[in-house]
Order: structure tokens, then C-alpha cells, then sequence
């Protein structure tokens, strides 16, 4: 199984305050005990550690880049990815839909990934699953 990881997923995961941390923290004790590839983007890295880093601290950052980043595959936005996604983005002409949400919808078209990790609704408006089901 391969499973896209969303920025709202890896945040859960850090933040016990988070309202998502029980849910996303169950998810991903059952997932690594499988075999599952967890797959992300640098944008989704980025976005991520920007997050991370002014919410949590820089050791909260270092704490995902050094046990969590290493858990998931990194792809890079090529670019005829991003121009899908800044097309997309575009077309829709949506404030609560990001660019990196884009690219990411894009990404897992790409490789076709149907599963994603996320707290975000946008991925199920998209057509794709999504983990842990609300």
C-alpha cells in the first residue's frame, strides 16, 4: 500500500495538543507495523517544517526531520507537475485551496496514489481516499 502524507497528518502527529494527535497517532502505530510506503512531496516538506518550526520550535522541527522525515519517500514537484497544479489552482480560483494542495492532488495523480494521509477535505473532494476516515 502506498499512502500520501499531508502536511495536517505530520502536524497531528507532532502536536499532542492537536485535535487530530489520537487519531493521527493510532493511524501510525497500525501503518508501520504494515507494509506500507508513505510518500510525500518537497513542497509538503516544506510547507511542513515552515509549520513546525513557528508553532512547535526548532525542536520540534529537528525532531521531524530526524525520526519522522526519514519514514516517508521524498518526490520532487517536477515541473510539469507544478504546471498542472498552478493551472489547477488557477482554474479554480479558490482562497482555501493551496498551491502545495495542488501540486500534491497532482503529485499523487501522477504516481497514482489513491490513499492519502491528511485531516484535509480537500483530498476527498478530489476523489481520493482518505486516512484515518473521519
Amino acid at each position: 500500500m502506498v499512502i500520501f502524507v499531508d502536511t495536517s497528518a505530520i502536524y497531528a502527529l507532532l502536536d499532542a495538543d492537536d485535535r487530530y494527535h489520537p487519531r493521527a497517532s493510532a493511524a501510525w502505530v497500525e501503518w508501520i507495523a504494515q507494509p506500507v510506503t508513505f510518500v510525500y512531496s518537497n513542497y509538503i516538506l516544506v510547507e511542513s517544517l515552515t509549520l513546525i518550526q513557528r508553532r512547535l520550535g526548532m525542536k520540534a522541527a529537528q525532531r521531524f526531520i530526524t525520526e519522522l522525515a526519514p519514514a516517508f519517500r521524498l518526490h520532487w514537484i517536477q515541473p510539469d507537475v507544478h504546471t498542472a497544479a498552478l493551472s489547477a489552482f488557477l482554474a479554480a480560483y479558490r482562497r482555501d485551496v493551496s498551491l502545495v494542495d495542488y501540486s500534491s492532488f497532482e503529485l499523487m495523480r501522477h504516481l497514482g496514489i489513491r490513499t492519502a494521509f491528511t485531516f484535509d477535505r480537500h483530498f476527498a473532494e478530489q476523489g481520493f481516499e482518505v486516512l484515518p476516515v473521519p
